[in-house]
């Protein structure tokens, strides 16, 4: 069950337990007699559940990185906040838009719920915007026809999920305004075309052979790919990104318990 869901309940709970005794059952005891145990907890839960709840629901919410889909930028085990008014004030738990403040740029971070499964939340980096044409072939990125630039920035080592050693080389690219790491393996197939999804929306978008893919972002969605560009399950696979299951922007690294260098890393 969606934790913000439960939070709300929790905070419905508790406040007509302690509206009720308000309102109906505190008159009716002696003035001497102790509050009930029920009553008590609630009236001390709530306010802490209301000013968690709203926290969560419009300013940052915490999120922990569970995979290395977007190292080298966020690390397995990261602890990082994200900014959940920066692109529109949402209404909780159905995660409806009702303020628009601005929308994500090119190489923004952002944490959204999955389209094949909304109760997982997923984050990559914007790379494509509506109306945007997103090519990939032989591990080169072209936004409209314009190739994003990139500088070869050594090598980088890590252990997979796997648990297998990696040697992937490291570039810096630099994706809108943002300047960040990718990491290439140059000998992995640019795309798994079999492991493609055939059914996603928009999927007639898309084009897909052996070197890449060239897909246009239809209106109101946005294209995904994790840093680890050979590591990453993303809209090369499942497709795009509704704006509707847009949670917020990821800002910053708060803890990490196996590095702890990384709190307060600022994800650029």
């Amino acid at each position: 069950m969606d934790f913000a869901l439960i939070m709300f309940i929790a905070l419905l709970i508790t406040g007509m337990i302690w509206l009720a005794d308000t309102l109906l059952f505190r008159s009716r005891r002696p003035a001497d007699a102790r509050m009930p145990v029920l009553v008590e907890y609630s009236r001390s839960f709530f306010p802490v559940i209301l000013a968690v709840f709203l926290l969560r629901s419009f300013l940052v919410e915490p999120f922990k990185i569970p995979s290395g889909s977007m190292l080298p930028t966020l690390q397995i085990g990261d602890f990082i906040l994200v900014n959940k008014f920066t692109w529109g004030i949402r209404i909780p738990i159905i995660n409806v838009k009702v303020l628009d403040v601005s929308s994500p740029h090119h190489g923004d971070v952002m944490v959204f719920r999955y389209p094949g499964n909304p109760s997982l939340d997923y984050i990559k980096r914007v790379v494509g915007l509506p109306g945007d044409i997103v090519s990939y072939r032989d591990k080169r990125l072209t936004i409209n026809g314009v190739a994003v630039p990139e500088q070869r920035d050594g090598t980088y080592d890590y252990v997979s999920g796997t648990l297998n050693a990696v040697t992937a080389e490291r570039y810096t690219e630099r994706l809108g305004e943002h300047v960040h790491s990718i990491l290439i393996q140059p000998t992995t197939p640019t795309l798994y075309v079999e492991q493609v999804d055939s059914q996603f929306p928009s999927r007639q978008n898309c084009s897909y052979d052996d070197n890449g893919f060239t897909c246009k972002v239809p209106p109101g969605n946005y294209f995904m790919m994790g840093d680890n560009r050979d590591s990453s399950n993303d809209s090369r696979y499942w497709g795009f990104v509704p704006d509707r299951n847009v949670v917020g922007r990821a800002f910053l690294v708060w803890w990490n318990f196996d590095n702890l260098h990384r709190a307060g890393h600022l994800i650029k």
